[in-house]
Order: C-alpha cells, then structure tokens, then sequence
C-alpha cells in the first residue's frame, strides 16, 4: 500500500485544451500548495508562456515537469480511473457525484498504487462528451446555484484540497481497492476489440453507428473493470470472432 506521504503523487490533474496560459499557472501554483505534483496538459493553446510562469508564484518546477499530450487518450494512460469536472448535469448515464465523494474514491484507489486523473475542460465549454466518454466518473463541486461559475484554476484549488483531506482519513486503508483496477489504455484496447467484433458479427453498422458505441463505453464505464476482467472480456471477445468447438475427449 502507498503511504500517505506519498499518496498524493498518483492524483493526476489534466487540463484539456486551455486558452488562457495563467490558467495554467495558477493551476500550478493550486496543486503545489496542496502537495499534488503531475499535470497534464491536453493541446494547451499557449505553453510554455510567460504569463503561467509569473502566475505560477514558486510553482514553476510544476511547469517545467508538465507532460504535454496530444490527446487526451495519451493523458490517461496508465490511469486506472479518469473523473471528469462539469460545472452542470449533463444528459449522459455516466454516476454523477460531489467533489468530496470524488476524491474520497480517488484516494481510495490511489492507495491501492494506482493512477487516478482528473480532467477539467476548456475555460468556455468544459469537457466535451467525446472527452467525457473517457471518463468513469463525472463530478460536481456544489456550487452557489444563482452563481456557478468557478475558473478553471480555482476548481483544481478545491479538488486538490478534497484530495489532501481525504487522503489523510483514517479509514481510506480499510476500504482501498485490493484487485488492481485496468489503466486507460487497457480498457481503450479492449474498446476497439469490442467494436471490431461487434461490426464483424453483424451488430453493428460502420455506416450508420449512431451512438451505439457510446452508450456500451457508458455501460462498461460504470463497472470500474479490474485487470483481470478485461482479460477476460477480450478472451470472449477473440473466440467470437474466430469461434472453437471442444470434443467429447476435451
């Protein structure tokens, strides 16, 4: 198990497509106040700049360190959870929960030495349903309802610091996760495995997919897949594609 101490080095904060470079450096300076050190950075518009170096405010190394993706599929890798940040309810089937319900299921997953992200949108639109579908979770930070909006910067602030609360409770060890969870990329690669069956037996159309691939993401989304179940998925999925039949010896 990782030690508390420690514990704090597998949250990952992803900021996709930012606009503005102080946004970034005030992100910086958020997460090292906090204790959280790996940010990622989806096709930010403007970095490195000057402006997120002065807003930085000491937390430049932060900068210097960021890993810069060209998507957010390459953000996520490793990561055995992504949370997605939305200011508002969206029409999607992804569970919806608070800020403090997030972090608490992010430490406990963290304690189990895993990767945990968390990914805010662009400054305007937060994160788009494409990025969304990457997601597992989709949080909320409870806002005032008259007045919801919060900077990009000032959310990462409040995560971090539900992070380093949660991350400090008594009772995290007990509940963490003993079954190693699959990262990004596996449940990806298991994803792209299960389109390519689903068109070659005929229940899915290429020409008109509509959201057919959306919605089983959405449903796989939810069962928080262990490595060993992805494998196991994949191995049904391989045989229904080219199918064995067992004799009587067998």
């Amino acid at each position: 198990m990782t030690s508390k101490l420690n514990l704090l080095n597998n949250f990952r904060i992803v900021l996709c497509q930012t606009s503005h470079p102080g946004n970034i450096g005030s992100t910086a300076r958020a997460m090292k106040t906090m204790g959280l050190t790996q940010l990622y950075l989806v096709q930010p518009k403007h970095f490195p700049d000057k402006e997120a170096n002065a807003l930085a405010c000491g937390a430049i190394d932060l900068l210097e360190n960021a890993v810069v993706c060209d998507t957010l599929e390459d953000a996520l890798k490793g990561c055995a959870v992504a949370i997605g940040m939305s200011a508002r309810k969206r029409q999607l089937s992804h569970e919806l929960i608070s800020s403090r319900e997030a972090a608490m299921r992010a430490a406990s997953i963290a304690h189990g030495e895993q990767a945990v992200a968390l990914v805010f949108g662009t400054e305007m639109s937060g994160l788009s349903n494409r990025e969304l579908d990457l997601c597992q979770l989709l949080a909320m930070i409870p806002t005032n309802p008259d007045f919801s909006s919060l900077n990009v910067a000032a959310a990462v602030q409040v995560m971090c610091y539900e992070l380093r609360m949660a991350s400090g409770e008594g009772n995290i060890e007990n509940t963490a996760n003993k079954v190693p969870l699959a990262t990004s990329d596996e449940v990806e690669g298991f994803y792209q495995h299960l389109e390519e069956t689903l068109i070659k037996v005929g229940f899915l159309n290429p020409k008109e997919p509509k959201k057919l691939m959306q919605r089983v993401r959405r449903i796989y989304a939810r069962a928080n897949l262990e490595k060993e179940e992805v494998n196991i998925l994949r191995g049904i999925l391989k045989l229904t594609q080219n199918p064995r039949s067992f004799s009587d010896k067998e």
